[in-house]
């Protein structure tokens, strides 16, 4: 059982930074792959980036690539999202996941736990 909490969230101007944190539970933080994913009203919830469970792999979404971070520190069980150049469209409520897969993956219904969120908006 893992459970997950976001921070970092807030209200930045267009080419902006936010760094979004998740703090995870449990003592096999190490043994997950992680995902975080953003939702806007009325959409469904996107992949943004995911990490391999030793960080040395990552993946991004074509929307965010060259902009996002994705990183992970085992010892403080965090996963973070670092996030530069922000635009309006980048403005949704953020989640991070877990999942036992071995691999990165893209799609929601593979992981097995979620945050509850945090809201990032930015303005033109």
């Amino acid at each position: 059982q893992v459970q997950l909490v976001e921070s970092g969230g807030g209200l930045v101007q267009a080419g902006g930074s936010l760094r979004l944190s998740c703090a995870a539970s449990g003592r096999t933080f190490s043994s997950y792959v992680m995902g975080w994913f953003r939702q806007v009203p009325g959409k469904e919830r996107e992949f943004v980036a995911g990490i391999s469970w030793s960080g040395d792999s990552t993946s991004y979404a074509d929307s965010v690539k060259g902009r996002f971070t994705i990183s992970r520190d085992n010892a403080k069980n965090t996963v973070y999202l670092q996030m530069d150049s922000l635009k309006p469209e980048d403005t949704a409520v953020y989640y991070c996941a877990a999942t036992m897969k071995y691999t990165i993956v893209v799609r929601l219904r593979l992981y097995d736990y979620w945050g509850q969120g945090t809201q990032v908006t930015v303005s033109s």
